[in-house]
């Protein structure tokens, strides 16, 4: 059998699913392959979105008319937003989702998409073929001739599948390997089995491969827990969501609707470990498969399991766990923090040790699993292959750990592979223009030697990225694509509108100061010696809205707009107002390193001629061929001087 396509999607989860939806949504006609069409976008390990950074980046693939916002507002049981006590650059969403329910309201996402069908099927192979493209051009893209095109794939029940570009978002499958104790089963998710020879039908082209490890905890019983022993963590009552869009404005005005989902709020709930439970999981060492010689590829450095804290901090007499709800309609509970491949006996034991899970009853223990992934450096910053053209890769193959990172990647790589169906355009979003960005120009730029998790502290203009303005940067690039349609770009021209007004009017308002001192001694903040503008007062760390509006009525009718959006554009206004000197100086220091991102460097040099590089410098401009000189110089080991002998040659 048969078939043709313009892109075919490899792998149903996050990176997948998201990928499968921009090309569709941009013309392409697209085929995405999944091995159960009934565990789309599932979530392997906490059925949670959003978190530190990773929130941002939510909102980001929303913003560009991506789908996993919505479908996390729709099916979310708690909502907290974390970091709310620091400055907007780290504010960052999270959610607690349904698990089943996430995974059929993706299904019906899939299933009411133009241009887009589903094969429940296996890749085995990917099919390539020669082209002409050294011999147009003249010269090569990297070190290797670029002469092969990937075509389509071959499956294990013997379809055929041709199409102009593939996608690979194939997750832990790629002969993935689980680990329980010093038993180990080929599998891609538990109960679900690897994918084997796939890999290396894409390595034998050059393309470089590892392995990395991850884990997930045991899954608990619900009715077996004494929570009078566990610390209550509800979510928060005020109606956030990581989604602003809503396509029925009067449904958005009901009171449920504002708060994104229709389902039963859950509490998580926290408790500690102890030094009893810390001998128990000890005594297990031996059989650990981290520590037996049995797991020899890295897992991640900011999720380690239970087993790595003990001996990473052998000081520490306890460990925050957190009990979190899978869903509504079930007993099954997810022990945040517990994540381990020990022997089931020794887990089951060690959590008996906590007064809360003495008769503790568990659904299935905690495992890790190895997996293949391959570099990064081997990729453009559209995400195609530099090796074999017409292949793109993204979500863990590419050394990324997390649902967030995997859709980011999966929307960019749905984005380009749909642009190279019909031309030559790409679509690459910069560092101070999003945290999809700065993840890419991480993976591409330095490759991974862990896997990859987004971080705040990872991008240098993070002022410029919160997760408030997500719309502000990418909506409209959104539209010029065709991804986003009119009426999103609709609803943020609404919003970019009311945010001007009230940016205007602060700007422009009068305060004397004899009528306002008397609310600045209430309010605790200095008084004023002459009249100032709005603005400056709402600059003061003391100062806000809420409690200028008391005192100044035409400010609390400026707020209170018709828009059953007030909130979330009063909110933004004020940032934008609060923080305009911050984010004025952040943004000319990016304006300043886009000339070097405009200095297009890849194709010139033979690296390994220019002795006047340092040795790491000419070995790393090598490997990964950068774009730009802006790309260059974020590589490490390519120092500033490196950087000056290029600039000098290009000036030659």
């Amino acid at each position: 059998m048969t078939l043709k396509y313009d892109v075919v999607v490899i792998g149903g989860g996050h990176a997948g699913c998201e990928a499968a939806c921009a090309a569709a949504n941009m013309g392409a006609k697209t085929l995405l392959v999944t091995m159960d069409m009934n565990k789309i976008a599932q979530m392997s390990c906490n059925p949670a979105v959003g978190g530190i950074a990773k929130g941002q980046i939510v909102r980001e693939i929303d913003a560009l008319g991506g789908q996993m916002a919505r479908v996390t507002d729709a099916t979310a049981i708690q909502f907290r937003m974390l970091n709310i006590g620091k400055g907007p650059a780290v504010w960052s969403p999270r959610a607690q989702c349904d698990r089943e329910k996430f995974i059929w309201t993706w299904r019906k996402v899939l299933d009411s998409t133009p241009n887009l069908d589903i094969w429940q099927d296996q890749a085995c192979e990917l099919l390539t073929e020669h082209t002409s493209t050294t011999a147009k051009t003249g010269h090569t893209d990297n070190q290797h001739d670029r002469n092969i095109r990937a075509k389509g794939i071959k499956t294990i029940w013997g379809a055929e599948i041709y199409a102009h570009s593939i996608i690979i978002t194939a997750g832990t499958f790629l002969n993935g390997l689980m680990h329980i104790g010093r038993k180990m089963i080929p599998g891609g998710r538990i109960a679900e089995p690897a994918v084997t020879h796939f890999t290396e039908s894409i390595t034998r082209h050059g393309i470089r491969a590892a392995r990395m490890k991850t884990g997930t905890p045991v899954r608990i019983d619900k009715r077996s827990v004494d929570f009078s022993y566990l610390t209550e963590q509800p979510g928060e009552k005020r109606p956030y969501g990581f989604s602003y869009f809503c396509k029925d404005r009067e449904e958005c005005t009901d009171a449920e609707k504002k708060q994104h989902t229709t389902l039963p709020q859950l509490s998580c709930w926290t408790c500690n470990t102890n030094s009893r439970v810390h001998e128990i999981l000890r005594s297990g060492l031996a059989d650990s498969p981290l520590y037996n010689g049995q797991i020899k590829s890295i897992g991640p450095r900011y999720c380690p399991s239970i087993e790595t804290k003990l001996v990473t901090f052998p000081e520490r007499e306890q460990h925050p766990l957190f009990l979190e709800p899978e869903g509504t309609d079930t007993n099954e509970m997810y022990l945040n923090g517990f994540s381990s491949s020990l022997p089931m006996e020794v887990q089951i034991e060690a959590l008996r040790q906590m007064p809360a899970f003495r008769d503790i009853k568990i659904y299935r223990p905690g495992y890790a699993i190895e997996y293949d992934f391959f570099d990064p450096t081997q990729l453009k910053h559209t995400l195609e292959s530099k090796i074999i053209a017409g292949l793109y890769f993204a979500g863990q193959v590419n050394g990324t750990t997390g649902y967030e990172e995997a859709a980011g990647q999966g929307l960019a790589a749905g984005i380009n592979a749909a642009l190279q169906c019909v031309g030559t355009d790409t679509f690459i979003m910069h560092r101070d223009e999003s945290y999809i960005g700065v993840l890419i120009d991480d993976l591409v730029t330095k490759g991974v030697d862990e896997p990859y998790r987004m971080f705040t502290s990872r991008a240098e203009y993070r002022i410029l990225l919160r997760q408030d303005d997500a719309d502000r940067r990418l909506t409209e690039k959104s539209y010029k694509l065709g991804l986003a349609k009119r009426d999103r770009y609709d609803w943020w021209m609404e919003k970019k509108n009311a945010i001007e007004e009230i940016e205007k009017f602060c700007q422009q308002y009068p305060i004397k100061a004899k009528e306002i001192n008397p609310a600045l001694e209430q309010l605790g903040t200095t008084t004023l010696q002459f009249g100032v503008k709005l603005e400056d007062l709402i600059a003061r760390p003391q100062l806000n809205f809420n409690n200028l509006s008391s005192f100044i009525p035409q400010l609390q009718q400026m707020l209170d707009s018709p828009s059953n959006r007030k909130e979330e554009i009063a909110e933004a206004a004020e940032i934008r107002i609060k923080y305009k000197g911050y984010i004025e100086r952040e943004r000319q220091v990016a304006e300043k390193m886009h000339r070097l991102e405009n200095i297009r460097i890849k194709g010139h040099f033979n690296y390994n001629e220019l002795q006047s590089l340092s040795t790491e410098a000419r070995q790393k401009l090598t490997r990964i061929d950068p774009e730009t000189l802006a790309q260059a110089s974020r590589i490490p080991g390519v120092s500033p001087n490196d950087i000056n002998v290029l600039l000098v040659f290009m000036g030659r």
